[in-house]
């Protein structure tokens, strides 16, 4: 493996299709007799996913850089092209986040697309997922692409590929790209043109803020108390960061817009910064992504803080609770969004018969029974948002009378609206604000709603372990770790499911994935699967508790959790 890779980082740097300083970077690593990191670089063609392109920066055919992003546009622009039968002209929608070379990297893919005769419609500022997405819906492309990494380390950055409903790609088109995508192999071979060639001709667009406006009015319309937060949305104080990333504008405007106009932002996290230099790592899923708002929180006395990650597609929140801080995991954000979606609506007699909602199979059953108490649908999909805008579209086109309230996933996805299909960090912080004002106004914390919550439908407590595995010997070994499990037959700590589902082998409804499910007779879960975007994999733990005082059954669950991280990473360890 080690020969092979050298001898393609050789014949990289002896190939003038690249440029001088990419094959100077790679020149440099030969010279140093760097083995390990050219294996790294060269030892596989970077793969386009199911969901697009995710990498470390840098030159290489395993890296992100302008040739790897051509390859990919060039791909897509093949699958639009093969796909389009319209007289009308094809077009794709572009956005960017504030990762380094995010920018270029989107024009890089414009300029491929123009060059096929593709129409690119590009933001003149970056902007978050959920404007991508609305843009494509908008501009009725026929596909969209966002230049980003999501949460992932500042070496990153990556590509996600949209269709033309909005909606990250799915079968069969992600297949047909993928296969498009291998074939090419000369980059000498792909299609490109001078940026601002492709403005003056006329194929490339700069999208502007009538696109902006448009969705938030289309968020502003999905309000469940609009009247309440204009009257008394002063009454939050709400600190929020965008964490050097693309959603300050839009949330910022949302917010102001629905009448919450306490909002005082991190300064320090304000400015889009792709190296993300006040934190370890932009996810608003962790704690230490939210000190610095914290800090603010407690100086300032605020209610709530409310953090989004760079593409502005997740929410994080925390507030302080009996002079401790609080932060609410992704499925108790979604179960009180959820709830309040739906005893608000009642209350207004304005919840729609047929109505359902959406989550994915690793989120929490609670969600199931809320929904049930007001005879709402449940679908249940494989995780990731791609899979829960795919089902509402399928849905959207077969049940047409059915009615789409809300979806969520347990990694902090959430989305209110039809507008757009993917998780949207925007409207998630406006529809968290009324939530958070909702029970503020009632004297009630987010933490005692909740306990109301476990009380009348059932307590479920989650746990999610994500274990790191970097490069080709981590990939290893994550196949290693999911084959021990599927080797136990069941046999989880000193029980044995009741059922185990094996989506590779092929589930009612569900695509093919590696995913592993365990059923427990008492309600217990535990999922497994290989993360498609990260080099990790992730196990998620549900369990059910339900004797006992809420006390009791918070103190048997956590005691639960840890039998089962002991176990994970025992089997873990071993493989």
């Amino acid at each position: 493996m080690e020969k092979q890779a050298l001898e393609k980082a050789t014949w990289w740097t002896n190939n003038n299709i690249f440029d001088a300083a990419s094959r100077k970077e790679i020149q440099d690593l030969i010279d140093a007799g760097d083995t390990k990191e050219i294996t790294e670089r060269f030892y596989k063609d970077l793969e386009f996913g199911t969901g697009g392109i995710r990498s470390i920066l840098g030159a290489g055919l395993n890296r992100i850089n302008i040739y790897t992003i051509r390859k990919a546009s060039q791909a897509i622009a093949d699958e639009v092209l093969a796909n389009h039968h319209e007289k009308t002209e094809p077009k794709i929608a572009i956005s960017y986040d504030s990762r380094i070379m995010s920018f270029e990297l989107a024009k890089e893919a414009a300029t491929v697309y123009a060059a096929n005769g593709i129409h690119a419609y590009i933001y003149k500022r970056l902007n978050p997922v959920p404007l991508l997405s609305f843009s494509v819906r908008y501009h009725k492309a026929n596909a969209g692409v966002m230049v980003t990494a999501s949460h992932n380390p500042p070496a990153y950055n990556g590509y996600k590929v949209f269709w033309n409903d909005g909606a990250q790609v799915t079968p069969p088109n992600d297949e047909s790209i993928i296969s498009r995508y291998k074939a090419l192999t000369d980059f000498s071979a792909l299609k490109h043109m001078n940026f601002d060639d492709g403005v003056s001709k006329g194929l490339i667009h700069w999208v502007g803020e009538d696109v902006e406006n448009a969705y938030q009015e289309a968020i502003y319309a999905a309000a469940i108390n609009p009247e309440l937060s204009k009257k008394s949305g002063a009454d939050l104080k709400i600190v929020y960061t965008p964490i050097h990333g693309s959603a300050l504008i839009p949330c910022s405007v949302a917010l102001e817009k629905m009448g919450f106009t306490n909002v005082s932002v991190v300064e320090s996290q304000a400015k889009p910064d792709g190296n993300f230099p006040t934190v370890k790592s932009p996810n608003p899923e962790n704690p230490e992504a939210l000190a610095m708002a914290v800090e603010q929180m407690k100086r300032t006395g605020a209610d709530i803080v409310m953090g989004s990650d760079p593409d502005g597609d997740r929410l994080g929140l925390a507030f302080i609770e009996n002079n401790e801080v609080v932060y609410l995991n992704g499925n108790q954000i979604g179960t009180l969004m959820l709830h309040y979606i739906l005893s608000n609506l009642k209350i207004q007699d304005r919840l729609p018969k047929n109505s359902y909602f959406v989550k994915t199979i690793v989120t929490t059953p609670l969600q199931e029974n809320i929904a049930s108490a007001f005879d709402v649908d449940c679908e249940n999909t494989l995780t990731g948002f791609k899979w829960i805008c795919g089902r509402m579209n399928k849905i959207e086109k077969t049940q047409p009378e059915r009615n789409f309230l809300f979806a969520t996933e347990e990694s902090f996805g959430y989305l209110n609206h039809k507008n757009v299909r993917d998780k949207d960090g925007v409207s998630s912080v406006t529809l968290m604000s009324e939530v958070a004002l909702h029970y503020k106004l009632q004297g009630k914390s987010l933490v005692a709603a909740l306990d109301d919550i476990y009380t009348e439908y059932g307590f479920s407590y989650e746990h999610l372990l994500s274990l790191d595995y970097f490069g080709k010997e981590g990939a290893e070994k994550i196949s290693r770790i999911m084959e021990s499990f599927r080797a136990l037959n069941g046999k989880i700590i000193d029980r044995t499911a009741s059922k185990v589902e094996d989506y590779q082998k092929g589930m009612d409804d569900f695509p093919k994935s590696n995913v592993l499910g365990f059923h427990f007779e008492n309600g217990d879960r535990l999922y497994l699967r290989p993360s498609g975007t990260e080099p990790k994999i992730k196990f998620y733990i549900m369990v059910q508790e339900k004797e006992g005082t809420l006390s009791d059954k918070k103190s048997k669950a956590k005691s639960k959790v840890d039998q089962f991280l002991s176990f994970i990473n025992k089997k873990a360890e071993q493989a």
